[in-house]
């Protein structure tokens, strides 16, 4: 089974050789018999592009819901020995391997659904995580929303920022802290839950969060 019949995808990038940082790939590639390799991008609104699409914005982006949720539900770490610096992570469907990088995270949650079911990356209610407010994560640094997901789509996903906008209105800073510190409480069904920060180790110390996972330097 492919993921997108190879006719749609040259409409996107026509097979085309792709450099980049001294990266070199075709996007339909066969390195062994009967094994095709394509290559994804994912921006920080949970938007998925072919790696070499020159202007990725929504008009571009794959939007059928179907071969969304086909596509994550087979993210993992790529560990397939190629690729593996620039293409963190990878979508294996048969025969066929989809390496992907990310802006930030692979899994960008986009939707509160019935205050219960995080949805990410365009998959509606077919693609979800279970919301847990305590352990909302704001990144020290950058002030990007992070939440937990899967372990093998990395274990942490980031929360998309008109999204994360909506949630920071319930978040509770301490008495000498300002809204640009720290916050150390969420708001949720009228009671604030103490932040279990427990994301905070999927980061390392002083590190930014951008850009550190497969994103474009």
């Amino acid at each position: 089974m492919m993921f997108l019949p190879y006719s749609r995808r040259l409409l996107f990038c026509a097979f085309g050789r792709r450099w980049c940082s001294g990266l070199s790939y075709v996007q339909g590639q066969s390195p062994e018999p009967r094994i095709r390799e394509y290559f994804y991008y994912i921006d920080h609104q949970g938007q998925l592009f072919l790696d070499d699409t020159k202007v990725k914005n929504f008009v571009t982006c794959f939007k059928d819901k179907q071969f969304l949720v086909f596509f994550f539900n087979r993210l993992r770490a790529n560990q397939s020995g190629r690729y593996e610096e620039d293409f963190p992570f990878v979508s294996l469907c048969g025969r066929e391997r989809n390496f992907v990088r990310c802006d930030d995270r692979p899994v960008v949650f986009t939707h509160l659904l019935q205050t219960e079911l995080l949805s990410f990356c365009g998959g509606a209610d077919k693609l979800t995580e279970p919301f847990r407010p305590a352990a909302l994560y704001m990144h020290p640094d950058s002030g990007r929303v992070y939440h937990p997901c899967t372990d093998k789509a990395g274990g942490v996903g980031l929360v998309r920022s008109a999204l994360a906008i909506e949630l920071s209105a319930q978040f509770v800073y301490a008495a000498d802290e300002s809204q640009s510190g720290q916050p150390t409480h969420f708001v949720w069904d009228g009671k604030p839950q103490e932040l279990t920060n427990e994301l905070a180790a999927y980061f390392n110390p002083g590190q930014s969060d951008d850009g550190q996972n497969g994103g474009v330097g």
